[in-house]
């Protein structure tokens, strides 16, 4: 992956990716992962929090942003995956079949897409930051820098935990359904993006081992902080298959 600064990507054309420096955003981590399944080229940007010229360019205080040429930015997780199932329609990361793929598309919104797992998982974070100070959870300066990207009041944090728990769930008796059908993928019998998504999104709870993913120690235990019952729901089936995932589709070690 090739990483420049932001004046040289603006001189470029093709694909260029605005990623959250030092840390495995989960949203980043899937769109370079997409990225890498379908082989297409691409230069990279890290976003650093506060950095006044990314922001100016993307017109976002967040990432990942993906730009084409001079098409609009993307930022969205589903304009992210759509803009590059049309520069290279394979290998396909979405059925052909309708229902399919709507259940892709359902799936994918449950671990990527707002009150989904890994913004309810930020939530949970946040409300173990704010509530314990700091113990808990993210740093609190971390916890307070997140508080307004993700919505966060008082009164949602216990119920954010609670759609963690009832996520996690789902997608874990959904791989079980499909390896009960001989199937180690959530969809069929090949990889999708969901597969993507959840490899990825795994990371919020326990992310991949320091050579393959290196990462400031303090958000590293921040990533992992879990309570009794968010470590219950962890499955080792969302583990295994985010190891295989990894290990098979994706790249190693991650450039953070």
């Amino acid at each position: 992956m090739e990483i420049v600064d932001v004046e040289e990507a603006k001189q470029r054309s093709g694909v260029r990716l605005v990623y959250v420096a030092g840390v495995p955003s989960p949203w980043g981590e899937a769109a370079k992962g997409i990225l890498h399944v379908k082989q297409i080229p691409f230069v990279a940007v890290r976003m650093n929090p506060g950095d006044p010229a990314v922001a100016e360019w993307t017109g976002e205080t967040s990432a990942p942003v993906l730009f084409n040429d001079d098409e609009a930015p993307r930022s969205g997780w589903a304009e992210i995956l759509l803009l590059c199932e049309r520069l290279a329609p394979k290998p396909a990361l979405l059925p052909e079949a309708a229902a399919e793929r709507a259940l892709a598309f359902g799936l994918s919104h449950e671990i990527c897409g707002e009150m989904g797992l890994g913004w309810a998982r930020r939530i949970e974070g946040i409300h173990d930051s704010l509530t314990s100070n700091g113990e808990q959870g993210f740093p609190v300066g971390v916890a307070k820098y997140l508080a307004p990207k993700y919505g966060y009041r008082e009164d949602n944090g216990l119920a954010c935990k609670q759609r963690v728990l009832d996520l996690l769930g789902m997608l874990a008796e959904r791989l079980k359904s499909q390896q009960q059908q001989g199937s180690a993928y959530y969809l069929g019998s090949s990889l999708t993006a969901v597969d993507v998504y959840s490899a990825a999104f795994v990371a919020l709870f326990e992310p991949l081992p320091p050579e393959q993913c290196p990462m400031p120690e303090p958000m590293r235990a921040a990533f992992a902080s879990m309570d009794d019952r968010v470590r219950a729901a962890l499955d080792p089936i969302l583990l295994e298959h985010r190891d295989r995932i990894y290990a098979e589709h994706l790249e190693l070690p991650l450039t953070l």
